[in-house]
């Protein structure tokens, strides 16, 4: 029911959005703008990168808003705009993307830390490479439906390209896999 609610707040703030409230813009761009984001950075690009491909994207819904067919699916529209804009940022690039600066990997060693946290950062950095070593299918499943909610399987579908009857069983594979991993290295 959270869910429905959640589409339906969305939705209701599409039409307020074209009705010319900027309050409800705002909101959207609040609430959804985290979504956008990782997909854009979950398809490689670095961060000043995303944030050109986070602000094209707000812009191009802002020009199409009148159009947006179905109020409810705005989440989903994003998530399809985004990955096609990073797509086509990242051909621009001409080259592999740069690494991400937000990996608990790149977190440097030699600060001191309470013991507490360098057990949570060691395991975050564990779980960060065990994250990385998926298949990049697996990453931008998981990172797709830990953001959007299982309601959103018909955006993920989309964006992905996939049945949207096998997003939850290949994301119980990719979650299997990340748990072997996990597993494998000792990481708790």
């Amino acid at each position: 029911m959270a869910q429905a609610s959640r589409h339906d707040r969305q939705a209701a703030l599409v039409r307020a959005a074209r009705s010319g409230s900027r309050a409800a813009l705002d909101a959207l761009v609040v609430e959804l703008t985290p979504l956008v984001w990782h997909v854009a950075r979950g398809n490689g690009l670095d961060r000043a990168t995303a944030e050109d491909v986070v602000q094209t994207v707000w812009l191009s819904l802002l020009r199409h808003l009148d159009r947006l067919a179905e109020p409810r699916a705005v989440a989903g529209w994003l998530i399809v705009a985004t990955r096609r804009e990073a797509r086509r940022a990242w051909r621009e690039l001409n080259g592999r993307p740069a690494l991400s600066t937000d990996s608990a990997v790149d977190l440097p060693g030699d600060r001191w830390l309470p013991e507490p946290e360098v057990l949570r950062d060691d395991r975050d950095r564990g779980l960060w490479r065990a994250f990385n070593a998926l298949p990049r299918r697996c990453q931008e499943l998981l990172r797709l439906t830990v953001l959007a909610g299982r309601a959103e399987y018909r955006a993920v579908a989309e964006a992905l390209a996939m049945p949207r009857g096998s997003i939850g069983p290949t994301r119980g594979r990719c979650l299997n896999q990340l748990k072997e991993r996990l597993e494998r290295d000792d990481i708790r």
